[in-house]
């Protein structure tokens, strides 16, 4: 499948009469045409159809065959990839045909119709997030350029507060010490003469200007944001909310990330043999590259990034709950591993968690976890304590 054509390959039968066993036709990717191609195949007597996973350009292709009955199988190119120079739109349509009749293609997960709206919204969520960190940037430099230094006393410039501040900017408002009455108490106790004279700036118009349009921009994300979630929360309770809810009894686990994980895995562990699969699907897996008994590398492999970037989100939640066993997990391995590693694998192990409770329909219970031995890390912190101070008595010889 390709921009503005498709070509459709049927596996005929093996009879030596024939010079080829397959008919290729070339369509187009107009929905009349692809309606045609499958009244096509559906005269050709063909139920199964198999198709490369080219961009998006997939996506429509599936949809409207889907409506029309067919048995659909979504195949990674990289699996069914010719050798060079022996490759060509028609062979790739001749392999895929072929492959498929003799049962040696591996389909990828595509998810029913909700779950794929579901999973549309949470994608759309996530790329308004990024936007509006962008949008926030811009509006922080235009305050720099203004000379207007309040960034150094708050957090961040997209509180409810610094919000107004920027509103009476835009209306034209120069005098700090009426800025400054706009800030939260909590930051004017770090001196109010601090904060008056961050707030003291010297702006042009076009300044003013530019602010406008990006709070403009920063708000209408907002919007969106709150549709998205809106449509997300509505499917979820018509369809999952059982699901959402036994997601929910996770620590560090929300409404929001419940929503955009139950999207991502399909919500079917039937689709996944057991949890390793799942863990390797979602690329929380260490990868297999060792030669002549030595590990060339160790890092985790590709998978489905939007999935992976939500549980590193809840994980980081769970190790701050105070008596979660995540944290007991993490404390545990940060002892002998970089903490970016560790939380990979607190990621891991609550993916794991997730399948189980997907598969057995039941809500977390952390007695049914492995409890780790308090006394045990004790002892092992002192060993490295002693460890250390070998080294340390070393250096200072």
């Amino acid at each position: 499948m390709h921009k503005e054509t498709i070509f459709c390959a049927i596996y005929g039968d093996d009879s030596p009469k024939k010079k080829s066993k397959h008919e290729v036709k070339e369509f187009q990717t107009l929905t009349c045409e692809i309606k045609r191609m499958g009244n096509y195949l559906q005269e050709a007597g063909v139920k199964r159809v198999a198709m490369e996973s080219t961009g998006i350009y997939w996506i429509p292709v599936w949809n409207i065959l889907e409506s029309m009955g067919f048995e659909l199988m979504l195949v990674n190119p990289y699996l069914v990839k010719a050798l060079p120079g022996k490759k060509s739109d028609v062979k790739d349509s001749e392999r895929i045909a072929e492959l498929l009749h003799k049962g040696l293609l591996q389909g990828s997960l595509v998810p029913d119709e909700r779950i794929r709206a579901l999973r549309s919204y949470g994608r759309k969520y996530k790329k308004l997030q990024v936007k509006q960190t962008i949008c926030v940037q811009e509006m922080e430099k235009i305050l720099i350029m203004c000379n207007i230094r309040i960034r150094n006393f708050v957090s961040n410039i997209n509180s409810k507060s610094m919000i107004r501040v920027i509103e009476y900017i835009i209306a034209g408002e120069d005098n700090p010490e009426k800025l400054a009455e706009l800030i939260h108490g909590r930051i004017l106790k770090k001196g109010k003469d601090k904060i008056m004279a961050s707030l003291d700036g010297f702006v042009y118009e076009h300044h003013r200007d530019l602010l406008a349009l990006g709070l403009e921009e920063y708000k209408m994300y907002l919007y969106q944001e709150e549709e998205c979630i809106k449509q997300m929360k509505r499917l979820s309770s018509e369809y999952y909310q059982q699901n959402i809810e036994l997601l929910k009894t996770i620590p560090g686990v929300s409404d929001i990330s419940a929503i955009i994980i139950l999207a991502e895995t399909g919500g079917d562990m039937n689709a996944f043999e057991k949890s390793s699969k799942l863990t390797g699907w979602a690329g929380l897996r260490p990868r297999n590259d060792e030669s002549a008994g030595k590990y060339k590398s160790r890092s985790i492999t590709k998978g489905n990034q939007y999935l992976r970037t939500i549980l590193v989100q809840t994980s980081w939640a769970s190790i701050r709950i105070k008596g979660s066993y995540f944290k007991e997990k993490y404390q545990k391995l940060i002892v002998r591993k970089p903490y970016n590693k560790a939380l990979i694998a607190i990621s891991r192990k609550m993916l794991v968690v997730i399948w189980n409770i997907l598969k057995e329909q039941k809500a977390f219970n952390p007695e049914l976890l492995p409890v780790y031995d308090p006394i045990r890390l004790e002892s092992k912190l002192k060993y490295h304590k002693k460890e250390f101070e070998k080294v340390q008595a070393l250096l200072d010889k």
